[in-house]
């Protein structure tokens, strides 16, 4: 982060603090959301959500005057979808596009395919290819229907490779083989020609070995007419690992295939505690990440893996550390935020 960054952040931080706007749900009578700034750009800046979180109405106020978009954390994946083979339950999905509509807040489909969270009925069983490919079928297009005209684009295939490149080896890559990817984005463009159409991912943000089998899969799929919008980078960083530097080059690289690309599920963690050393480098990252997609014109938006720290996946996962989002427990902006802020201005 260049110092003058540093310069800048410390000084709004002071600045909205002196003037009692440090909390962005008056962010209107004072600065900009960070969904304004970044509008200013062409882009969106979203947040996940789930349901369970939706009875914090201090949480929910900031959710919906400071970001201009929203993915359900659970909401739409297959477990929660059809819990039972043939009975959809949109319940959950709902709530949350029926809040973004509320708040001119538009939202993004998580996820079609995947590996986990999957209902037991479909775990459970052995089916044939024919008996499987009718049951993702029906699924994608079931949902992708239901939500036709309500979301502006779908996570279709999440997570298909492995670290060195490889296929994961699913349930669906291991029953249908790797064309369970391309029948995939067919059915759900079938079921709303509108719809944005992207293969998600993490540790893909840098120029490795399974970002080009993402490279390489979505030059052969465009190649035979395939529809695909878009990338994911879900950009789940840790401070510990080293910052992805090859970012701006990978997202150039898929704007040169004619892809959209987007940082999905944008979180930065750190071991804990948190120093105030470790939140100033977590900050300059955040701001970085910011600039990399403003840099690239393909980059159409950040969305950070919920806001606040409160509501984390992280310490749940990663055993003593945290700490890995732009505000705190109690919903205050940490330096992240104003990092964010200023590469956005």
């Amino acid at each position: 982060m260049h110092k003058n960054r540093l310069r800048l952040v410390g000084a709004l931080a002071a600045a909205l603090v002196a003037t009692g706007l440090g909390t962005p749900a008056q962010a209107h009578d004072g600065p900009p959301t960070l969904a304004e700034l970044a509008q200013e750009h062409g882009r969106y800046f979203g947040s996940a959500t789930d349901n369970p979180e939706l009875v914090d109405e201090p949480y929910k106020a900031v959710l919906g005057s400071e970001f201009d978009q929203i993915t359900p954390g659970n909401g739409m994946k297959w477990y929660a979808t059809e819990p039972q083979q043939g009975v959809f339950d949109w319940t959950n999905g709902d709530e949350i596009v029926n809040l973004a509509r509320a708040h001119h807040q538009k939202v993004r489909g998580h996820t079609l395919v995947w590996h986990s969270q999957l209902p037991d009925w479909l775990t459970s069983k052995e089916w044939t290819a024919k008996e499987l490919r009718a049951v993702l079928k029906n699924h994608i297009q079931t949902e992708v229907r239901h939500y036709r005209g309500k979301v502006f684009a779908w996570d279709v295939v999440n997570e298909a490779f492995n670290e060195d490149g490889t296929y994961r080896e699913t349930i669906f890559y291991k029953t249908l083989g790797p064309g369970y990817i391309a029948d995939a984005l067919r059915w759900a463009r079938q079921a709303d020609p509108k719809v944005k159409l992207y293969l998600n991912d993490y540790n893909i943000e840098t120029v490795g070995a399974k970002s080009d089998a993402y490279y390489n899969l979505a030059k052969q799929l465009k190649a035979q007419g395939v529809p695909l919008n878009g990338i994911g980078l879900q950009a789940h960083l840790a401070l510990q690992y080293g910052y992805p530097t090859s970012l701006e080059d990978n997202l150039r690289r898929f704007a040169k295939l004619g892809l959209d690309t987007a940082l999905t599920e944008v979180d930065i963690r750190m071991i804990l505690p948190a120093t105030e050393e470790k939140l100033a480098q977590q900050a300059e990252w955040y701001g970085d990440l910011t600039d990399a997609c403003l840099a690239v014109r393909r980059c159409v938006g950040i969305t950070v893996w919920d806001y606040t720290d409160k509501y984390s996946w992280i310490p749940a996962f990663f055993e003593g550390q945290g700490a890995a989002l732009p505000y705190d427990e109690q919903l205050q902006p940490k330096p992240a935020y104003f990092a964010i802020r200023d590469a956005l201005k």
